[in-house]
C-alpha cells in the first residue's frame, strides 16, 4: 500500500441546490474555494442518476441510467486534480421507495435536496494513469 500523511485544513458544510448536478456542484465549489484535496460525505435526494460500473476484465466504464427519484444513503468521495481540472470522485448509494438500493460511481444526478460535509487536506493530490488497472489513481 502506498500512502502519505495529510493534515486537515478547512472544513465546510454545504447545502446543494435543487435542480443542479450533484457532482458538478461539488466540483464548482472546489474551484471556487481552491480546494486541491479533500474528502466529503453527503446525503439527500436526487431525481435521476447516471452511475458507472467499471468492468475490471474489460477495463472499461459502463453507464447505468435511472430516471426515478432516490434517497441518497450516502454519497462519499474525494476531490483531487484530474487532467488539469478538479474532480469529485463520487460513489453513491441510492435507495428506492421499496427500500431496494442501487450504487456505483456517480457520473451525474439531478439534485432534489442535498447536504454535504467537506474536509479539505493541506496538500495537493493529482491523479495519474495506473497501467495495471487502467484507472487514474493517486500516485502516492
Amino acid at each position: 500500500m502506498d500512502y502519505q500523511e495529510v493534515e486537515g485544513a478547512r472544513e465546510y458544510v454545504a447545502r446543494l441546490e435543487n435542480g443542479r448536478d450533484w457532482r458538478g456542484q461539488i466540483e464548482d465549489f472546489a474551484d471556487e474555494e481552491e480546494i486541491d484535496a479533500a474528502f466529503f460525505i453527503g446525503l439527500g435526494a436526487v431525481e435521476d442518476a447516471v452511475l458507472n460500473f467499471y468492468d475490471q476484465n474489460e477495463q472499461e466504464y459502463y453507464d447505468i441510467e435511472f430516471d426515478e427519484p432516490f434517497e441518497v444513503t450516502p454519497a462519499v468521495g474525494n476531490i483531487s486534480w484530474l487532467y488539469d481540472e478538479r474532480f469529485a470522485h463520487t460513489h453513491m448509494t441510492l435507495s428506492r421507495e421499496d427500500g431496494s438500493t442501487v450504487a456505483g460511481h456517480l457520473d451525474s444526478a439531478t439534485t432534489f435536496a442535498g447536504e454535504l460535509y467537506v474536509r479539505e487536506f493541506d496538500t495537493t493530490l493529482e491523479r495519474a494513469h495506473d497501467d495495471v488497472t487502467d484507472l487514474d489513481l493517486w500516485p502516492l
